[in-house]
C-alpha cells in the first residue's frame, strides 16, 4: 500500500473527528503536502454535513450518502489488513462507532417523524374545532340574517298594542304612502292628519284620514309640493276637514330610519 493510499484510508475518521493522537498528527502532516487528500477530506466533510441535515431539511443526494458509506467501508476493510500493526490496534472500535452513528441517525429520523405526526394531529384537531365554531356561528346568525326568516315582536301579554305608522316617501316623484295600525278611535267630527316636516319652512299637510274598526288606516299619494325634502313626519288630531297648521300635541312623530 502506498503512503498516499494509507493516509487516504484515514480521511473518513478525520472527517468525523474520530482520529486522535499520533494518527491525527500524521494525517495533518500529510494533508499539508497532499492536495488530493485535502480535496477528498473536503468532500467527506460536505457529505457528512448533508447527512446531518437530513433530519431537519431536504433529503441529501444519494451520491453523497454512498460516497461517505464507501469511505467508512474502506476503513473497515483496512482494519482486517493492519490488525497486527501496533499503530492500528485501536481501530477495532470503528465498527462500533459506525453502528452508533447509524443508530443516532435513525433515532433522529424517528424523533423528527414523531414530532411531525404530533404537529399534524394538533393542526388537524385545531382545524376541526375552528370548523365546528364557524358552523355554530352560522347556525346562530341564520334566523337573524336570512330574509325569509319570520320576525315576531313580543310585548307584555296584557299591554294594549301601541299605535304604529310607516311612511314611504319618494321625494323626486312627490309620491307618499302611509300605513298605520292600532290607532285609537276618534271622537265624532275628528280625524287624523299627516304632516311632512321639511328641512326648511312650515309643516306641509299630507292627508286627512280615519282608522277603521281595527285601528288601521292608510294615505296614498296626497297632493304635495314638488321636491319637498322631508326631515320628519308627524300625525295630529284635527277637525274632519283638516287644518293648515298642526294642532298640538303631536300624536305620532318619526324621522327617517
Amino acid at each position: 500500500m502506498s503512503e498516499h493510499e494509507r493516509y487516504a484510508e484515514d480521511l473518513a475518521l478525520y472527517a468525523l473527528d474520530a482520529l486522535r493522537g499520533e494518527d491525527r498528527a500524521l494525517v495533518d502532516e500529510h494533508l499539508a503536502t497532499c492536495a488530493a487528500c485535502r480535496r477528498e477530506l473536503e468532500q467527506l466533510r460536505g457529505d457528512t454535513a448533508l447527512l446531518a441535515l437530513a433530519t431537519t431539511g431536504p433529503r441529501p443526494p444519494q451520491r453523497a450518502r454512498q460516497r461517505l458509506l464507501d469511505a467508512v467501508a474502506r476503513e473497515a476493510r483496512a482494519v482486517k489488513v493492519v490488525e497486527t500493526s501496533p499503530r492500528r490496534s485501536w481501530w477495532g472500535w470503528l465498527g462500533w462507532a459506525a453502528t452508533a452513528a447509524v443508530v443516532i441517525f435513525a433515532l433522529s429520523l424517528w424523533r423528527e417523524n414523531s414530532e411531525l405526526k404530533a404537529s399534524l394531529a394538533s393542526a388537524s384537531s385545531q382545524a376541526a374545532k375552528s370548523a365546528r365554531e364557524v358552523e355554530e356561528m352560522r347556525r346562530i346568525a341564520a334566523p337573524i340574517l336570512e330574509p325569509e326568516a319570520q320576525r315576531v315582536t313580543l310585548v307584555a301579554a296584557k299591554a294594549p298594542p301601541q299605535p304604529q305608522g310607516k311612511v314611504f316617501y319618494l321625494r323626486n316623484r312627490s309620491s307618499l304612502v302611509l300605513l298605520a295600525n292600532n290607532l285609537p278611535a276618534l271622537p265624532a267630527e275628528k280625524a287624523y292628519e299627516l304632516w311632512l316636516i321639511p328641512t326648511n319652512g312650515a309643516p306641509i299637510p299630507a292627508g286627512v284620514f280615519k282608522p277603521d274598526a281595527h285601528g288601521s288606516a292608510s294615505v296614498v299619494n296626497p297632493p304635495l309640493p314638488a321636491g319637498a325634502e322631508a326631515k320628519a313626519f308627524a300625525i295630529t288630531v284635527e277637525n274632519e276637514a283638516g287644518s293648515a297648521t298642526p294642532t298640538l300635541p303631536l300624536v305620532m312623530v318619526g324621522a327617517g330610519e
